[in-house]
């Protein structure tokens, strides 16, 4: 059994990768749910959205995230209405939306919702939201303190990072099975995700980091950071922001208490022996995954690393 921590799009990819290696019934996906928003009364929780709809075949693959031909027309009339549609949400993503927030209100956990959400899209792959308690990411920059999702769709990153806040993340508990996917797994993944709003909220969460330092599995982690930036979203500006270097070593560093190995690409070759030097094994290969062939080779040399 393979068991990946995950955030959204990247992590998406990567796991596209995987799931043509590894059987779907043999990966377990860890997802962040920091970024987890009410919005006109229904619960959305996106990087779960991403990798199912990854996964099942039904992401726009253009944006990497929501349902691939979907329209708008839902959002384009609560707009008519004077409603703030900054946050895209397509009608039948609605639709998620709605089945996930009403079986919440009849009182079952995300955990039950998820997997009732993967059984309607013909999931085998086993998706574990981190905790199935209250817990939302928060941004400071000089101007205010806002929603991870606020700062990332509604401002588009354009406000400096002087602080990032967990709320929730002292009582939040590990959802059902979480811990156990980490302990029983014969490797463990840390997709590449943002490593402080994706990885570090999953890792915020009780019991999660230690179990991953007690693991008998391989752990292994992909760096986000490729060539002192970001493939995809704010990581670097987040790391920067936080007075933290912005590299693959940077990344290693947030993670070598309970890693094991590394992979880099090949722009980060020179970060090879400084990784190496934090007592992990290093592989450099492409990371930048622009088809598919890339994703399953990056997958390939994960598991082989």
């Amino acid at each position: 059994m393979i068991t990946t921590l995950a955030g959204g799009v990247g992590a998406a990819r990567f796991l596209t990768g995987l799931t043509r290696l590894v059987k779907e019934e043999d990966l377990i996906v860890i997802v962040n749910t920091g970024d987890d928003i009410e919005l006109f009364g229904l619960h959305i929780s996106p990087d779960i959205d991403i990798v199912a709809y990854t996964l099942a075949g039904i992401v726009d693959r253009e944006k990497g995230w929501g349902i691939k031909g979907d329209t708008f027309q839902c959002l384009s009339m609560l707009k008519k209405h004077g409603a703030d549609t900054w946050f895209n949400l397509g009608d039948r993503d609605l639709a998620t939306h709605i089945y996930r927030t009403d079986l919440l209100r009849q009182g079952l956990s995300l955990s039950q919702v998820t997997a009732e959400v993967c059984r309607a899209l013909g999931l085998n792959v086993k998706i574990l939201p981190m905790s199935n308690d209250k817990f939302e990411t928060r941004i400071t920059t000089p101007e205010s303190s806002m929603h991870f999702e606020e700062y990332f769709v509604k401002t588009q990153c354009r406000e400096e990072v002087l602080g990032v806040e967990f709320v929730g993340a002292a009582s939040a508990k590990p959802s059902p099975g979480v811990l156990d996917a980490i302990m029983s797994a014969e490797a463990v993944v840390v997709c590449p995700s943002n490593p402080i709003v994706s990885i570090g909220t999953i890792l915020s969460v009780d019991g999660v980091r230690d179990a991953l330092r007690r693991t008998d599995a391989r752990v292994v982690a992909v760096s986000p950071i490729v060539a002192g930036a970001a493939i995809k979203g704010p990581a670097d500006k987040m790391l920067k922001g936080l007075g933290l270097e912005v590299s693959a070593f940077g990344v290693a560093k947030l993670y070598s208490d309970f890693l094991d190995a590394m992979v880099i690409d090949t722009k980060d070759v020179s970060e090879k022996d400084r990784i190496e030097k934090l007592g992990l094994n290093v592989t450099v290969t492409n990371t930048v995954m622009k088809t598919l062939g890339d994703k399953v080779s990056l997958a390939r040399a994960v598991l082989e690393s």
